[in-house]
């Protein structure tokens, strides 16, 4: 009986372990399944992704729905691949418990080297004292297998004290001492890296200041708010002599990109008004200028066209820009020192098109949405043709441009302008397209003058693309403080957008300027300029 028993205990033990590795089996079976269902889920959101990247260098950007398909496949192929990452190591942990179903394994794109310039700590593997096969310890070395990590170092805080010895003469019993150095910033404490981490991140990451004390206190160095807003007000000053110079250089163009962007000002406790940041763009690069490309911004109170005639009271030439009401007397024949001519921006007019031919967002409105409007998309069509003559055209000589579009754009404006003008005709004046084709048709001169001048752009996207930034930050910083805090904010956007358009890293180049500003006579401040600057 007992050895019956003995023998049914050890069957269903066995029977046990037998359930045991089938259903360790099941399970690495179904994480391996996972695991690549989430990679084809992946790789078919990576090639997406590809595509549409390829069309774009292919074909240019058709259309602000393509702008958002992209950034809408990065997000999901980020999604994607954090799961089947995830997915990955499951189906390894679920593998390892049966021999009976191998491990999944990805494969994952090769990944670029790190770069050569970041410095390489050496962190070598104690090597064995014997041979592990026969127990000699007569080994020599054959080479070495590198596998590199890459590390990050967090944040180190330092105190640098400056010492000045203090001398007295035994002769005559003078006391003397070295003078003191400058500081970044009149009786300042903050170095120049500082005050240049406290400028970008407020200005280039729109990270406020409050948010950057709180995270200087976690680092373990408590500094309040206003002892910060001081630097940074006192930083701005000390930059204001390079601001000058860039405003120069901008006034002394013969083309500017001009716009502008509301900004809500704290004007009471609780309350704010609406502001405006203006922006003025210098950019010859489309048409293979040299000179350097600069921005320039002014803070108002209101959007007033005295501003703009403010702003550009020096300036003779071409003016990029939307159909504002404010510049128009900048473009009167009598103007002192002379009339600025206008370009308007052909992506201002196609906007008006798009909203009535956007069928994604027609979508999410659902049942309410207005219809798809055919005329809209025959606009977008023709108006795309042209985008497309002007994409081919971009970085080409001033003379090769006007020589391109007088040969193939004047026939496709031309077409445009007659076929409008006939479907108009048709129109009510209440349809919402006529709206969209009144807006250049009453303007079709100022829409054109890119025709005769290789140096004008289609669009005005320089400026645009100037304000993107305060756009993003709108949502992280809310107001401004006060008109002066309007003022500075104008002269801190300016300096980093201007290093950022000649490929310079703004902190790093502001922390060199901060260094380097205090010792520097006035008449050699334009060695500072970003495409003068070479770092110490």
């Amino acid at each position: 009986m007992t050895a019956k028993l003995s023998d049914d205990i050890a069957l269903l033990r066995a029977a046990l372990a037998q359930a045991e590795a089938r259903a360790d089996a099941a399970e690495a079976e179904a994480a391996r399944a996972r695991a690549m269902a989430s990679n084809t889920e992946a790789l078919i959101a990576s090639l997406k992704l590809e595509i549409e990247k390829l069309r774009r260098e292919l074909y240019g950007t058709r259309s602000e729905r393509k702008a958002r398909l992209l950034d809408q496949l990065e997000f999901q192929l980020e999604e994607l691949e954090a799961t089947a990452s995830e997915d990955e190591l499951a189906a390894e942990q679920a593998a390892a418990k049966t021999t009976a179903v191998a491990a999944f394994t990805r494969k994952r794109p090769s990944r670029q080297p790190f770069p050569d310039h970041l410095p390489r700590e050496r962190v070598v593997v104690p090597a064995p004292a014997s041979c592990p096969c026969c127990g000699s310890d007569k080994l020599c070395k054959l080479g070495e297998t590198i596998t590199e990590t890459l590390e990050v170092i967090p944040r180190q805080w330092k105190v640098i004290q400056t010492v000045r010895e203090r001398f007295s003469c035994r002769a005559c019993e003078t006391i003397s001492q070295p003078p003191a150095p400058f500081h970044a910033t009149p009786r300042g404490w903050a170095g120049p890296n500082l005050l240049a981490t406290l400028l970008f991140e407020k200005f280039g990451q729109h990270q406020p200041l409050n948010r950057q004390a709180e995270r200087f206190a976690r680092e373990g160095v408590p500094l309040s708010l206003s002892t910060l807003a001081d630097q940074v007000g006192t930083a701005a000053a000390v930059l204001k002599p390079l601001h000058d110079l860039i405003a120069a250089h901008v006034m002394a163009a013969g083309r500017l990109h001009g716009d502008d962007t509301p900004v809500p000002v704290l004007v009471a406790k609780g309350k704010t008004d609406t502001g405006r940041l203006w922006v003025y763009v210098r950019d010859d690069r489309p048409f293979a200028g040299q000179a350097p490309p600069a921005a320039l911004f002014h803070y108002s109170r209101d959007r007033k066209g005295e501003h703009p005639e403010r702003h550009l009271a020096g300036f003779t030439g071409w003016l990029q820009a939307d159909a504002f009401a404010g510049y128009n007397r900048l473009y009167e024949p009598d103007r002192r020192p002379g009339p600025i001519h206008a370009a308007l921006c052909w992506a201002h007019a196609r906007r008006g098109f798009f909203k009535l031919a956007d069928i994604a967002a027609n979508t999410k409105r659902g049942k309410d949405a207005p219809p798809i409007s055919p005329l809209a998309l025959e606009a977008m069509r023709r108006i795309d043709a042209l985008f497309d003559l002007e994409r081919a055209l971009n970085g080409k000589p001033a003379a090769e441009r006007r020589a391109a579009r007088q040969e193939h754009g004047i026939a496709l404006v031309a077409a445009l302008e007659g076929w409008m003008r006939t479907e108009r005709a048709r129109l009510s004046r209440h349809a919402p397209v006529a709206k969209a084709m009144d807006y250049m048709l009453t303007r079709w001169d100022g829409f054109t003058r890119f025709l005769g001048d290789g140096r004008l752009c289609l669009t005005n996207n320089a400026a645009e693309r100037g304000l993107r930034g305060i756009a993003l930050g709108r949502k992280a910083w809310l107001f401004c403080g006060s008109d002066r805090g309007g003022h500075r904010a104008a002269i801190m956007y300016g300096l980093i957008t201007t290093a950022k358009l000649n490929d310079v890293d703004p902190q790093a180049w502001l922390a060199d300027v901060l260094a380097r500003i205090a010792d520097l006579p006035q008449n050699r401040l334009h060695e500072l300029l970003p495409w003068n600057w070479k770092a110490a």
